[in-house]
């Protein structure tokens, strides 16, 4: 009998199957995948330089708007007041925004692993369209911050989605230059915009700072969407955990709006305060309990574990808010003890904001070339610290504070492309976008409480019941200079003391090689 006979005369009907292979055969039936899960039959063609720098250029233009509209409403506030005849409610106009951004960051981030980036940039822009237009639009105070929350939604989904595809046309060492450039948009956006909102404000109309959003979208769409069939894709449809992400967006939005009222509108003892603090535990508890339980949870808390997540998240989380902290209360510092006006410390702050950029472009440039990458972070960051620490401590000449304060910002801008760019490449690509979206939902809830914090430090040092958002005159002219260095030696001594902590993160964080070519990438202009 050779190979190709059949080994028994009975019917194949008959005959049964041993106990063994009957249960291998129903795994392997169990582990069938989907059509859309499985991988293309060919492999896609590369991207050109071409596509790579207008696919990079329209992501740019998304963050840019993303990031613009968190500082253009600020100086128009004033002529909104005074239209509506509501000065009252102003400031729900950033505050929807930067609420419904910092919920749906995770979201976002979620959604881009399971429906695709394509899918959820379209829908992040056209929500960002959608309230841009409703914005401009709006007949009174009400509409204008309902519309301004819709905005947001879209604004909180167009950053992770932008990080997300920048890691899937671009390889982990050469990612950290590209990372340096979105953070000099983001910086050009947040010197620019209150400045365009200014000149809306006072030489046309309040509403062009929301007309300009809709040909930039656009504009960032049109460049987009042709080239995203091209981008290679790592999603993987599940089913969606809507309850732990309604969980998790509702124990974010109540955290926020404690950060917002406590010690302004309601004091931090005050029962209010201490209720709302009790909710957002206990649906953050619940979101933890429903992640435990869940067969795939929204967020999974396993990516939040390891040797690399953590530590990233915690060091990016204190580089940005000791750098958004220090941006909301130096103007104070500048009118008080430089006597600076509100243009000129506007001016003041272009150190602090932009020489991080360049720090920034130093660590994307070393991850590029060098094996030991989270080094220059570590050098950064504690530059960064021993900065804050000589700012504490001295009392300097304007011009001495803006050199320290470029100093500080220079070690400060390094640790972003490196936490970025690690937490990515320790997860797996279909759930980059997750991990991503949970990154700058800690990073944004941080940088809230750092704000917080240091205008709690300054109130309690100061021992006065004054405003510290920005307006002058009133009780603010009465501080004393000296009052105001002494309290400010807090501040920065604050500052310090976060970016002690993310160089010792840094330290802690595994470094895992990256992969690519230690090679310069295609560069963004010939």
């Amino acid at each position: 009998m050779n190979k190709f006979e059949r080994q028994s005369h009975l019917p194949a009907a008959s005959r049964h199957l041993s106990q063994e292979l009957e249960t291998e055969l129903s795994d392997l039936s169990a582990q069938a995948i989907a059509v859309d899960d499985a991988p293309p039959i060919a492999p896609r063609a590369p991207l050109t330089p071409d596509e790579v720098r207008a696919i990079l250029t329209s992501l740019m233009l998304a963050m840019f708007l993303a990031a613009l509209d968190q500082t253009i409403v600020a100086t128009a506030l004033p002529t909104i007041g005074r239209q509506f005849h509501d000065v009252s409610s102003l400031s729900w106009v950033i505050t929807a925004y930067l609420l419904a951004s910092t919920a749906v960051a995770p979201v976002f981030g979620t959604l881009s692993d399971i429906y695709g980036r394509r899918a959820m940039i379209i829908s992040s822009l056209s929500l960002f369209i959608a309230g841009s237009l409703l914005c401009a639009l709006a007949p009174n105070m009400p509409v204008l911050i309902l519309a301004r929350g819709l905005q947001g939604l879209g604004g909180g989904g167009i950053l992770p989605i932008v990080q997300t595809i920048i890691s899937d046309i671009v390889s982990p060492r050469e990612r950290g230059q590209y990372q340096a450039y979105f953070s000099g948009v983001w910086v050009a956006a947040g010197i620019g915009g209150p400045v365009l909102g200014g000149v809306f404000a006072e030489h046309l109309h309040w509403s062009m700072i929301f007309w300009i959003n809709l040909p930039l979208a656009l504009a960032a769409l049109a460049l987009l969407v042709p080239k995203m069939g091209k981008i290679p894709a790592f999603h993987r449809r599940r089913k969606v955990d809507w309850l732990g992400g309604l969980l998790l967006m509702a124990a974010a939005v109540v955290f926020m709006l404690v950060l917002t009222w406590g010690g302004n509108r309601f004091f931090w003892l005050s029962p209010t305060i201490l209720a709302m603090i009790g909710a957002s535990a206990t649906l953050a508890v619940g979101f933890v309990w429903h992640a435990r339980r869940a067969d795939e949870p929204f967020l999974p808390l396993r990516l939040l574990a390891g040797r690399v997540v953590p530590f990233a998240i915690l060091a990016g989380s204190c580089a940005l808010g000791a750098m958004t902290g220090l941006t909301v209360q130096l103007p104070l510092y500048y009118e008080v003890v430089y006597h600076l006006s509100a243009s000129e410390a506007g001016l003041a702050l272009i150190p602090l904001a932009a020489v991080s950029t360049c720090g920034a472009a130093i660590a994307g440039r070393t991850m590029a070339r060098a094996r030991h990458y989270k080094r220059v972070a570590i050098i950064g960051d504690f530059t960064a610290a021993v900065a804050g620490a000589a700012l504490a401590l001295a009392t300097l000449p304007l011009w001495g504070l803006l050199v320290l304060l470029s100093v500080f910002a220079l070690g400060l801008g390094t640790t972003f492309p490196i936490t970025v760019v690690s937490i990515q490449n320790a997860v797996q690509r279909s759930q980059v976008g997750t991990v991503t979206g949970a990154m700058n939902f800690f990073r944004s809830l941080a940088s809230s409480f750092t704000v917080a914090a240091m205008t709690a430090i300054l109130l309690m040092a100061l021992g006065a019941d004054i405003s510290l958002g920005g307006e002058h005159g009133g009780p603010v002219s009465s501080i004393a200079v000296a009052d105001m260095v002494h309290a400010f030696r807090y501040v920065f001594a604050a500052a310090a003391a976060m970016m002690t902590c993310a160089m010792l993160c840094m330290i802690t964080m595994e470094e895992r090689p990256l992969a690519g070519p230690a090679s310069r990438p295609v560069a963004m202009a010939e």
